[in-house]
């Protein structure tokens, strides 16, 4: 059955009933038009997802009884993209909407030497980001780091296998052709509008990261990148 789908982020189902907050209590009864009595799922964006129905739809303080609750395991690969912030936001929040509906595990924006734009707005793009949980009914909402300077992210790398796309003419692989999809972790960098510089580039080699093609026409940062998350998602 595909009930409406919400977002709650701290749940104890040890409660059977639950208060949703005002914003999505007022989406459930004056938008959705839901009474007492309806269905609806919640999750917390970390592999819980609740069956509940609705007891008291009050547009400010609607109240659920929980029916079911399930864990719902993750993936056991973990998939890491870290994307230098982007001049124009709105190609940024673009990226987000598709790297967490395809799945990505873990989102870190950077701050390269040529990127133009440093201001981050984290709620705002935290939201998008659950919008497209819920909108591709997923249980498991990416990890949306803060932003961290490109130097700052070679410091005590977990990451298994690493790669680096840049649009240098030096002879490279494509991502598909020696990606190992039986990794557990992977992190790809992709860089700002002006590309990493030969310095940076230099930095990741000698981190262990493999340079990358992502096909043979040059891409914006954000198309990359969504290529690329969509090439490391493939079974």
């Amino acid at each position: 059955m595909d009930w409406p789908f919400f977002y709650k982020e701290n749940i104890d189902d040890v409660h059977k009933l639950l208060m949703l907050d005002e914003e999505t209590s007022k989406h459930v009864v004056q938008v959705l038009r839901m009474k007492s009595g309806e269905l609806l799922r919640i999750t917390n964006g970390n592999g819980q997802l609740l069956t509940a129905e609705i007891v008291r739809n009050h547009k400010k303080n609607c109240e659920v009884k929980i029916i079911e609750s399930r864990f719902i395991e993750n993936s056991t690969r973990s998939i890491s993209i870290a994307i230098s912030l982007l001049k124009n936001a709105s190609r940024f929040e673009w990226f987000l909407e598709k790297a967490t509906e395809i799945g990505i595990r873990e989102i870190i924006p950077m701050i390269c030497e040529r990127t133009e734009k440093q201001y981050f707005r984290y709620d705002r793009m935290k939201n998008i980001c659950i919008s497209a949980m819920l909108q591709s009914k997923q249980v498991w909402l990416p990890k949306l780091r803060d932003p961290i300077k490109f130097t700052t992210l070679f410091k005590d790398l977990p990451y298994k296998q690493r790669f680096i796309a840049h649009c240098t003419d030096e002879e490279k692989r494509s991502l598909s052709s020696i990606i190992d999809r039986g990794v557990e972790s992977t992190l790809i960098l992709i860089g700002p509008e002006g590309d990493f510089t030969n310095e940076e580039i230099v930095m990741a080699d000698k981190s262990q990261f493999r340079s990358v093609s992502l096909g043979e026409t040059r891409l914006r940062a954000e198309t990359a990148a969504v290529v690329a998350a969509a090439v490391m998602s493939l079974r």
